[in-house]
């Protein structure tokens, strides 16, 4: 080979560094150009002045807006290009300028972390079947409740108001929050719970921000019912000698009164409340126009016992005549709650795995009872307080 050969090949070669060479920068600068984009995009955001919180207190025919600003007084100002119009509505959170207090963002509904995070079913799987011995109970919910959901206009023809809300009393583990869910699931709507005494807070003004919220949050979630548990915590007789804790709890009840009186009883959103004190409730949540009924759920009997062990029953592996078992079982119960019947059903099934069977026999029912209902059992008083 010659030293022409030789030194055209080193040409060659060389041209392909060189390429390879120049791709490597191209690439390069295609990063570093992305980099500085970025960069600049990062100054702009960090150098664009805030804007300011506002809420929509009125909407002018021109277009423009009233704004009631965070930082104090009210403005009419334009709303941005940039905005949807059809999003804004009296009370919608907003942004403003602060070079011209101009609408430029419309912001989510601010809700409490507490609220976003309670209990919310978007359908309960709880059906009428599930509850037992409450027969007139569910009957009166439903046409209390479920009715105005699914069917407002037969409401509408008669000329008649449904109720508004629903209070239920008795002793705890009878049902009440059952009879809630299974409404709920009946009417497809959102089953919100929440513990009244976990809406009393500690700061001035808090408990009643967070009944409002409440009420907010059940109106975007609708249709839904609003279940409000141990309600006697909020709503106990207001009393002319209180403490400043006792005076913070009484604006919770009133916020709690004003959102009951305006809300529309043939909206989709319901109220039911539970307590096992209803002697301890303000006169002002039991009069007309905020709950209109009030129902008991009372101890079951012995047929309703009976039905509520045949639930349970019917779907545990058990050898023996369902019906006869329920209503031995039953006789032996009085004074038990349906909680206490479940759990009663558990432990039978807990006292069947420890012997290594897979199917429940007679005796290990009555080796729960001893075992569940061996505490004594509290009674109603004459006075209507459960113990």
């Amino acid at each position: 080979m010659s030293s022409e050969d030789n030194t055209l090949k080193k040409l060659e070669q060389r041209i392909l560094d060189l390429e390879a060479e120049r791709r490597d920068w191209y690439y390069e600068r295609e990063r570093l150009l992305r980099e500085i984009q970025f960069l600049r995009e990062e100054i702009e955001r960090l150098t664009t002045p805030p804007y300011i919180e506002g809420y929509i207190s009125d909407i002018l025919e021109d277009g423009r807006v009233i704004v009631k600003s965070s930082t104090g007084p009210s403005f009419i100002v334009n709303v941005s290009r940039n905005v949807d119009i059809k999003k804004l509505a009296v009370g919608k959170r907003v942004a403003l300028s602060q070079r011209n207090f101009a609408v430029v963002e419309v912001l989510p509904d601010q809700l409490d972390t507490y609220i976003k995070v309670m209990e919310v079913i978007e359908s309960p799987n709880v059906s009428y079947n599930d509850i037992g011995g409450l027969d007139e109970q569910i009957r009166e919910i439903r046409e209390l409740i479920e009715l105005p959901l699914l069917k407002p206009q037969l409401f509408e023809k008669i000329g008649i108001d449904p109720p508004k809300g629903v209070l239920l009393y008795g002793p705890p583990g009878c049902g009440k929050t059952l009879l809630a869910k299974a409404v709920a699931s009946q009417t497809k709507a959102t089953f919100i719970k929440v513990v009244a005494s976990e809406l009393v807070q500690k700061y001035i003004g808090e408990g009643a921000r967070l009944v409002r919220e409440l009420f907010q949050f059940a109106r975007m979630k609708a249709p839904s019912i609003v279940f409000i548990d141990e309600i006697d915590a909020i709503g106990g007789k207001r009393t002319d000698i209180s403490t400043s804790g006792e005076r913070e709890v009484h604006r919770t009840l009133l916020q709690l009164l004003s959102e009951l009186d305006g809300f529309n009883p043939r909206g989709d959103v319901k109220i039911i409340a539970a307590t096992n004190r209803i002697d301890l409730l303000d006169p002002a949540l039991l009069r007309p126009g905020r709950f209109d009924r009030i129902i008991e759920v009372p101890l079951p009997n012995l047929t309703g016992r009976e039905a509520i062990f045949k639930i349970y029953i019917s779907k545990m592996n058990i050898k023996e005549d369902i019906k006869e078992l329920a209503k031995e079982l039953a006789k032996i119960t009085e004074g038990a709650t349906g909680a206490d019947i479940k759990a009663i059903c558990t432990e039978a099934g807990m006292f069947a795995i420890r012997d290594n069977r897979e199917y429940v026999i007679k005796e290990d029912f009555l080796k729960a009872i001893e075992k569940i209902l061996r505490k004594s059992k509290g009674k109603v008083l004459s006075s209507g307080i459960y113990a």
